[in-house]
C-alpha cells in the first residue's frame, strides 16, 4: 500500500479502514465445531463488523509513511489499535450504561453484559497476539518496543477510565477545565493520537526523541477529538453520530461542556443541573435531559467547547508542521494534516 497516489482524506479514511477490516476479518476466527465457542466468535465480530472511522490505524501508517517507512510493515500494529478500540468501546459501553454504538443496540444490550465483558476479553486477546506477529515481520527487537508501547498505552486508558467513573461513582462536581483534561489526556489522547503517531514513527525507525515530539502533540489533538465528540453527543444526527443524543447527560458525564456550564451559570441553577445529573439514567426524565441541554445553549457552554476544540486543534497542527519541518514533503504528511482538521469538523 502507497500513499503516493492522489488520494483525498476521508477517501483515504475509507480505503485504509477497508484494508485494516479485511486484514483483521482474515486474522479473527470466523467458525469453531464447538457451538458455544462459535457462537463466542460471532460475537467477537459485531462491533468490527460495524462501520467506524478508523482514525487510529489510519494515522499510525500516515506517520509511518510520512517517516519513510513501509505502510505495509505497519498493518499488524494498525490492525492492533483497531482491535484494541473495539474490546475498549465494548467495555466502555458496559461501564457508561450506553444503549447506542455505531447505530446500533450496545453488545450488552444484545447479550447481556457478562457475555459482553468476556467478548471484550477475548478482543483484547487478540490484540497482542496480533502484536505478536509484528516479532516475524519486524524483529524481535522492535516488535517488543511497539508491545511497550502498547503496555503503557493500555496502562493510560485504564487510569483514564478510573477517573472519569470515580467521578460519578463519588458525585465530584467541583471539577475544574484541568481535571477534565487530565482525564482526556490519559482516556483519549494516548490510544487516538500519541500512541497511533509514534508506532508509526518507531516502524519507520524513528529515534525516542523523536517519537517524544508527538506527546503535546497529541495531547492537544486527541483532547479536541474528545471535545468535539462531548459536542456531537449533544447536538449530532442520532444515524450519523452513531449513539444515542444527550447520552453524556443521561450517564452524567463530567465533559467541558459541563463544567464551563456549572461554572457559568446561577448557583441556582447548577443547584438544579446538578440534581438532575445526580439521578440514575433510568430515573432521569426526557424533559430533564433536554433542561440540561437548554441551560447548556443558553449559556454558550457548547460553543466554548467547539472554540477550544478548534483551539487546541490548529495548535497540534501549528506543532507538527514545526516540529517536524524536516520531513520532505509528501502527500502522507498532507492527508495526516487535513485529517487534524477532520478531528473538528466531524459529524461522527
Amino acid at each position: 500500500m502507497t500513499l503516493m497516489s492522489k488520494v483525498q482524506p476521508l477517501e483515504f479514511l475509507k480505503e485504509t479502514k477497508k484494508q485494516i477490516d479485511a486484514y483483521i476479518f482474515d486474522f479473527l476466527p470466523s467458525g469453531h465445531r464447538h457451538p458455544e465457542v462459535h457462537q463466542f466468535y460471532e460475537m467477537m465480530l459485531d462491533y468490527p463488523l460495524r462501520a467506524g472511522k478508523g482514525l487510529r490505524p489510519a494515522i499510525c501508517l500516515l506517520i509511518c509513511e510520512a517517516f519513510g517507512g513501509n505502510p505495509r510493515d505497519a498493518f499488524n500494529t494498525a490492525a492492533a489499535l483497531e482491535l484494541l478500540q473495539n474490546w475498549a468501546l465494548i467495555h466502555d459501553d458496559i461501564e457508561d450504561g450506553s444503549d447506542l454504538r455505531r447505530g446500533e443496540p450496545c453488545l450488552h444490550q444484545k447479550h447481556g453484559i457478562p457475555i459482553a465483558i468476556n467478548v471484550g476479553d477475548g478482543l483484547h486477546c487478540k490484540m497482542w497476539e496480533m502484536l505478536n506477529r509484528n516479532a516475524d515481520l519486524l524483529g524481535y527487537e522492535l516488535a517488543f518496543k511497539i508491545a511497550s508501547e502498547f503496555s503503557q498505552l493500555s496502562n493510560h486508558v485504564v487510569e483514564g477510565q478510573h477517573i472519569e467513573l470515580s467521578w460519578v461513582d463519588s458525585n465530584r462536581w467541583d471539577l475544574t477545565e484541568a481535571d477534565y483534561w487530565t482525564m482526556c489526556i490519559k482516556k483519549t489522547a494516548s490510544y487516538t493520537c500519541t500512541t497511533p503517531c509514534r508506532v508509526g514513527a518507531l516502524i519507520a525507525g524513528a529515534s525516542k526523541n523523536e517519537m517524544d515530539l508527538f506527546v503535546d502533540m497529541g495531547m492537544n489533538l486527541g483532547v479536541a477529538f474528545q471535545i468535539q465528540d462531548d459536542v456531537l453527543n449533544l447536538i449530532g444526527e442520532e444515524k450519523v453520530y452513531g449513539k444515542e443524543i444527550g447520552g453524556d447527560i443521561s450517564e452524567g458525564k463530567r465533559t467541558l461542556i459541563l463544567i464551563h456550564l456549572l461554572n457559568t451559570c446561577s448557583q441556582t441553577e447548577a443547584n438544579r443541573v446538578i440534581e438532575i445529573m445526580n439521578q440514575r439514567r433510568a430515573e432521569k426524565h426526557p424533559d430533564e435531559i433536554q433542561e440540561v441541554l437548554d441551560l447548556m445553549k443558553h449559556y454558550g457552554s457548547i460553543q466554548y467547547a467547539r472554540q477550544r476544540a478548534q483551539t487546541l486543534a490548529q495548535q497540534a497542527y501549528t506543532q507538527f508542521n514545526q516540529t517536524f519541518s524536516y520531513l520532505p514533503a509528501s502527500q502522507a504528511k498532507d492527508i495526516f494534516l487535513h485529517l487534524i482538521h477532520f478531528f473538528i469538523e466531524r459529524e461522527y
